[in-house]
């Protein structure tokens, strides 16, 4: 009889560990696992650095820096028009430590949480864990859209979450108005506390300002609102985000997070508090250089012949293989493409559970422009390899 978990005992590599192993095996592009390539902002590493040389080093407190916790609710204010205080804000090792905590500490043993597909593939894993049930709502692309008749058909007495990753990771998708309104309802009338993954809110290109599930009428109670510095500032092995709730949802996703990581760096969290506070012309000429990459990669793309997919945010675009003339679904030509081509991606269908897309491959464009186009001339010549097998 195994000692392990049944949960983790059967449990894969991520897909994203699994194509980045491929990737160092094979000397691939790693156009897979999201993260930029660019150096590091000078600012933020030179706050890192000072606050390391010149505050302390021991452990902060378990709920976050205070400092950080402010700047966290003075950054929301400026950008997104949010009223929120330091007793609202608790500080994590990462936007998926905040996900974690959340589930433990608000889904028990029957308890159903909505999950719309595709997925961060953490969520379903770490619903399951808490006791409760993950209930699939597919979205299709190439709009991925969110009907409330398919939400109100997965909607049970035994619901009490609902899970929304907005901007949406594979698929670049910003949610609608009218998008934000219909969850929302669904929230308000089946009493629902909504897990908002917002980490993409400040990579968006469309021009617009982030709008929150959290500004809905009715919402502030019963929103848990995610965010990441690693996404804000492209840096991702920091792994410092955090969670914004009312009061008493605080305190109870706090008390699961103390058993989890208890606290982040302190070093990291004064130069993140630090960073949230420049102005928004920093912001902004950041994401202008992720936007270049994005057009640059999209374009690349087009004229090799593959048809790629709409994509307003995060640091993805997706192809169509068939529309593109590929024959195969999107796990076999990751799989080839690695091996075969050097080109690492990830196939959106590793991101649903049961049935779903199998065309979709996602490509990260946060990297060299040069090497963005290395990676579409390999894909096009692999694409053209599979048609000649295919004769």
């Amino acid at each position: 009889m195994s000692r392990i978990h049944p949960i983790y005992d059967a449990m894969a590599p991520t897909i994203f560990e699994h194509m980045s192993g491929l990737a160092r095996a094979h000397d691939a592009i790693n156009l897979g696992q999201g993260f930029p390539d660019a150096p590091p902002s000078p600012d933020m590493i030179d706050a890192a650095a000072r606050a390391l040389a010149e505050r302390s080093n021991q452990y902060p407190p378990a709920f976050g820096l205070v400092e950080l916790r402010d700047a966290i609710c003075q950054y929301y204010a400026r950008r997104q028009g949010l009223d929120l205080s330091r007793d609202q804000v608790i500080v994590t090792s990462g936007a998926t430590e905040a996900l974690a905590a959340a589930l433990l500490a608000l889904v028990g043993p029957g308890d159903e949480v909505i999950l719309f597909q595709p997925a961060y593939d953490s969520y379903a894993p770490m619903i399951r864990r808490a006791g409760g049930t993950p209930v699939s709502v597919h979205l299709s692309p190439p709009d991925w859209r969110y009907d409330a008749e398919a939400i109100a058909r997965a909607i049970t007495p035994r619901t009490r979450l609902l899970m929304f990753n907005d901007p949406l990771n594979p698929a670049g998708k910003v949610a609608s108005d009218a998008e934000r309104a219909l969850i929302a309802d669904a929230c308000r009338r089946h009493d629902l506390i909504a897990i908002c993954d917002e980490v993409w809110e400040d990579v968006r290109f469309d021009s617009a300002p982030h709008r929150s599930l959290w500004s809905q009428p009715g919402m502030a109670e019963r929103t848990v609102k995610i965010g990441s510095a690693g996404k804000i500032f492209g840096l991702t092995g920091w792994k410092t985000g955090w969670l914004c709730a009312s009061p008493d949802l605080a305190r109870a996703i706090g008390r699961a997070h103390q058993f989890l990581t208890f606290t982040t760096p302190p070093a990291l969290q004064w130069a993140v508090a630090e960073g949230l506070g420049r102005p928004d012309d920093w912001f902004a000429a950041q994401r202008a250089v992720w936007a270049g990459a994005r057009d640059h990669l999209a374009h690349g793309l087009e004229r090799a012949g593959f048809v790629v997919l709409p994509g307003a945010a995060t640091w993805f675009l997706c192809v169509d293989l068939v529309a593109s003339g590929v024959a195969i679904d999107d796990r076999s030509f990751s799989e080839r493409a690695v091996r075969e081509a050097g080109v690492a991606s990830i196939p959106v269908s590793a991101l649903f559970e049961g049935d779903g897309p199998r065309h979709i491959l996602r490509l990260c464009f946060t990297k060299d422009h040069a090497l963005l186009d290395a990676a579409v001339e390999r894909l096009a010549r692999f694409r053209d390899q599979l048609k000649t097998e295919a004769v």
